[in-house]
């Protein structure tokens, strides 16, 4: 890539931090402010955020520093980049021993080179020394610097920054390409002489680079392929994402695929664990959008078919074309967020990592006759189609297993606005309610709706329905409320442990549940290849006691993940119940 999402840096360092601010209920508070901000940010509503995170940044906690850098990167992905600055400098002076300073210098570098500052932008990047921001920070000033024009400007910094690589280089790409004095061309050999740099051409990097260092950077060997992968010793996965590493668009707000390299950072710790386990899987990362050439272009390259597992493309016709390659050559092929049935009908070698809308709904429905004896449902959804595909699919297996939908409706808006549009009644009461909801205020407002409405029946909900963060533990208790949770992480089980403790030492982030998934993903399925049991079409499942950190997958029936989690509050927590 070529800048560096301005990362988030602890979503949860709450849990490492020794609060030391005065009485126990202002601490809570703060801490309920803090976090509420951080889900803002991440959920896009900046100003809200900032307005949850500036009473954070007032008091003295060790929560205020960290509320800083979110209010400057709530302020950057607006393209506030003179507030972020201003913020930034604050932090840096008021916290000057923070731990996280470098993200800081990170992120006000950022500010000024957007704002064309690129002496204040230098001057913040040779104060990092973190191996692990500089190779970010070398994407960044090579998306950035080569912007500078102007020759004696450009010399100027280079002079007054003699150690920076990345500038050296810009510097003489410039001269060679519209200089003929021959001081310039003398600096340009000196400079080159130094660094070893050789003048960048201006050409398109080949389909199927690696996106980072540490992909091995060789293709596979070009050796005949064997039935069986595991005769050479490793597998190699080719992995088809968005990365989107040569394309940096400065009008946008923030890194839109930020869940792609989420994923792809769970698998890498999954490469760790099952070398740990004797099974060595080379990662491949091609880097493939929504451009049907971009992908028969790699498709035609002969060592591609050396890949032994495929995981993506993320788009339809990319897919429809690498599935087409997949089954010409048997290789599996795995969906890992795609929850669309049809992506695996007649298609033998492709599974889908996350279980599809039709499988939700089956087995949603198979749990509601177990609460309860009426077979009679209302059924709503939210505003996205996500919602109403789901709700679709839900009112079709309700029906085809012998219930009534007694009501199909979209519902959006207040709790007052839901339930002036229910045609509920006690005459047709439903025996539950299901709502597909991808909006976290719609949750609450259903729970009030059907209050008002008098109906008592119990609720099955997706898991977005709700904020919780926001919502209190009132929400979950006051009626019978279940939720279809595919994502669901039971942090209290030890693999999920270990996994976030492995994870925040290795990124200092807490990861979110792409990268939770990318790493059941590539573990179950790298697993799989070295037993043998996807060649063989062995049906494959996990256990309930295995080390997955969600949970789990189950192929016994098809190639379309089974599990589909059911939680619901304890009291204290949610549990898995189906």
């Amino acid at each position: 890539m070529t800048r560096k999402q301005i990362k988030l840096v602890a979503l949860c360092w709450a849990g490492f931090l020794a609060s030391t601010e005065g009485n126990a209920q202002k601490n809570k508070d703060i801490e309920r402010r803090y976090k509420a901000g951080v889900r803002l940010v991440q959920m896009g509503d900046y100003d809200k955020a900032r307005a949850e995170l500036q009473p954070v940044m007032q008091r003295d906690g060790s929560y205020a520093p960290f509320a800083y850098y979110y209010y400057a990167d709530a302020s950057y992905r607006q393209k506030r980049y003179e507030a972020a600055r201003a913020t930034l400098k604050e932090l840096i002076d008021r916290f000057p021993n923070w731990l996280k300073k470098e993200e800081a210098y990170y992120l006000a570098a950022a500010a000024a080179y957007e704002q064309g500052l690129y002496d204040e932008g230098l001057s913040y990047t040779q104060l990092i020394a973190d191996p692990d921001l500089r190779n970010d920070l070398d994407r960044m000033e090579q998306t950035f610097l080569p912007r500078i024009s102007d020759l004696n400007r450009l010399k100027a910094l280079q002079k007054q920054y003699p150690k920076n690589k990345t500038l050296a280089r810009t510097l003489v790409d410039l001269i060679q390409r519209t200089s003929s004095d021959k001081e310039d061309l003398e600096l340009s050999d000196r400079l080159s002489n130094r660094y070893g740099i050789v003048p960048t051409p201006v050409s398109k990097p080949p389909v199927g680079r690696p996106v980072e260092p540490n992909v091995p950077v060789s293709q596979p060997a070009t050796t005949a392929r064997v039935d069986k992968a595991k005769a050479k010793g490793y597998f190699n996965i080719g992995v088809l994402f968005p990365f989107r590493v040569n394309r940096f668009n400065t009008t946008e707000r923030g890194r839109s695929n930020q869940y792609v390299y989420d994923l792809y950072e769970g698998m890498k710790l999954a490469k760790t664990k099952l070398m740990a386990e004797g099974i060595i899987v080379n990662l491949f990362a091609y880097d493939i959008d929504n451009d049907a050439d971009q992908t028969l272009d790699l498709l035609n390259n002969a060592s591609f078919a050396q890949n032994d597992l495929l995981i993506g493309p993320l788009y339809t016709e990319p897919n429809r074309l690498v599935s087409a390659f997949a089954t010409q050559n048997d290789i599996p092929l795995v969906n890992p967020i795609a929850t669309n049935h049809e992506l695996i009908a007649n298609q033998p070698n492709a599974f889908l990592a996350q279980p599809s809308t039709t499988q939700q709904a089956i087995e949603t429905a198979n749990f509601a006759k177990e609460i309860t004896t009426i077979r009679k449902a209302a059924v709503y959804f939210g505003a996205s189609r996500k919602d109403s595909l789901l709700a679709s699919a839900y009112q079709s297996t309700l029906k085809a297993q012998g219930f009534q939908v007694v009501e199909f409706r979209r519902l959006i808006g207040n709790a007052t606005a839901m339930a002036a549009k229910m045609k509920l009644t006690e005459e047709n009461k439903p025996g539950h309610v299901f709502l597909a909801s991808s909006n976290n205020d719609d949750g609450t407002a259903m729970l009030d709706a059907l209050s008002k409405r008098g109906i008592s029946s119990p609720l099955i909900a997706t898991y977005p329905a709700f904020n919780y963060f926001r919502n209190s533990l009132s929400t979950f208790t006051r009626r019978e409320l279940y939720l279809v949770a595919p994502e669901f992480m039971d942090i209290e089980r030890s693999p999920t442990e270990v996994f976030q403790e492995t994870y925040l030492a290795k990124r200092n982030i807490i990861p979110s549940t792409f990268a939770a998934q990318g790493y059941d993903m590539l573990l179950f399925f790298g697993r799989q290849l070295a037993r043998g049991t996807i060649r063989s079409k062995v049906l494959m499942r996990s256990d309930v006691s295995d080390d997955y950190v969600l949970s789990g997958f189950d192929y016994s029936k098809s190639n379309d993940n089974q599990v589909v989690p059911i939680i619901k509050f304890d009291g204290s927590r949610f549990v898995k119940i189906n």
